[in-house]
């Protein structure tokens, strides 16, 4: 008889936890070793000669790490996974597994700022790579910058701040079409509500740090695809620049997995009601979140994804830097801070970093202003987050 596949809210409490090994512990234990020892010479050398399925060193492979990333290729729909120190880890060695030497990258414009300086900054010039940012809206963006040496489309879908789409599908067919690999970053809406490698990209990468961890008490990073490049990012970038994710972080996110269909579940239903809040604000001048009908790419949304997670931006009507100051300053539940994809409300301002870097003319051309807003809604009571947003309204009055 067939066996039934499990749901998978299911799969993340029990899959890859081989509890009769572990005297049945319901919660799997931390292996917190540096090496593993063998019984004899020929037992250590058949290790190596599987080194990316072996338990030889914890720079490689862990069974703590292990069991974290086995769920998470489950719930990617991925055949492997592996676990890194942080997301620019696993955002480093995914770019330099697909990544020649004068090779050319397409990316998204609006891409995670760290990400965008990896490429742009760094790779440019330790590589002579080129890179070339597109709005990403239409898949012609993408065709009509394809070259020769194109060997990488980069994907951020929503992208940072202002939440655009990139149409999955037609990106990865036509990336397949002339031999192009294909990455996103999937840390905003989770494999809980979308799934690119079905869609037919190759590899996905996330900020663990964000809803897979969800606790604001790790730093770690992922990277999802096929068995063929998974074993060639072990083997290379995960063992050569040693970017290896510690035992207990991976625990606390085997622990964090269980929860994450859950909370994803109660993010959305908050930031729904917030998002529909600030929409009708007359102190709000646009908001940009993917699950309101009235955002413009709502129908893709729709097609590709089937929820949405708690990060959102919006504008203020003022451009007074000192009445948006007072806006940010009179909130009390929204606390300030740079990351987001925890179980608390967070907020915070590009213009924060960017007039420390830039003229108010040189800020003027990027196409943001003083009042726009990042939040990040967490899983406290709805009524108190909007409350507390009115709360800083009633500053700008």
């Amino acid at each position: 008889m067939a066996k039934r596949q499990l749901n998978i809210a299911t799969d993340l409490s029990h899959f890859g936890e081989e509890r009769a090994d572990f005297a049945g512990a319901v919660v799997p234990p931390i292996f917190q070793n540096s090496l593993f020892t063998y019984e004899s010479w020929d037992d250590i050398s058949n290790a190596f000669d599987d080194r990316t399925n072996s338990f030889i060193y914890s720079r490689g492979n862990n069974p703590t790490v292990k069991i974290a990333q086995e769920k998470i290729a489950r719930l990617a729909g991925g055949e492997r996974a592996l676990l890194f120190a942080s997301g620019m880890a696993a955002i480093t060695a995914a770019v330099m597994h697909c990544m020649q030497k004068d090779g050319h990258v397409i990316a998204v414009k609006n891409l995670y700022g760290p990400a965008n300086n990896l490429l742009f900054n760094y790779l440019r010039k330790k590589m002579d790579l080129s890179v070339t940012f597109v709005p990403g809206r239409a898949v012609t963006d993408f065709e009509e910058a394809i070259r020769p040496n194109t060997q990488l489309i980069y994907l951020e879908s929503p992208s940072s701040g202002v939440f655009s789409l990139q149409d999955l599908k037609a990106v990865a067919t036509l990336a397949k079409k002339h031999g192009i690999k294909t990455l996103i970053d999937n840390s905003w809406a989770t494999p809980i509500f979308q799934k690119p490698l079905a869609l037919g990209i190759d590899l996905e990468v996330h900020s663990c740090s964000k809803y897979i961890g969800g606790h604001s008490d790790i730093v770690a990073g992922v990277v999802i695809g096929d068995t063929a490049s998974l074993d060639s990012i072990f083997r290379n970038e995960y063992e050569w620049l040693g970017g290896r994710i510690a035992p207990m972080d991976a625990w606390l996110i085997t622990r964090s997995l269980r929860t994450l269909p859950l909370r994803m579940k109660a993010h959305q239903k908050n930031a729904i009601a917030v998002a529909s809040f600030l929409q009708n604000h007359p102190a709000v001048a646009q908001v940009n979140y993917p699950g309101l009908p009235s955002f413009d790419q709502y129908e893709l949304g729709r097609q590709q994804m089937t929820g949405y997670s708690g990060l959102l931006s919006f504008r203020l009507r003022t451009t007074d830097l000192e009445q948006v100051k007072k806006f940010f300053n009179n909130l009390e539940v929204f606390k300030i801070g740079v990351s987001w994809g925890g179980h608390e409300s967070l907020i915070y301002a590009l213009a924060i970093s960017y007039i420390k870097e830039m003229t108010p003319e040189q800020f003027a051309q990027t196409g943001l202003a003083y009042g726009d807003m990042r939040i990040s809604v967490g899983l406290e009571h709805v009524e108190d987050l909007i409350a507390d947003l009115e709360q800083g309204f009633t500053a700008l009055l």
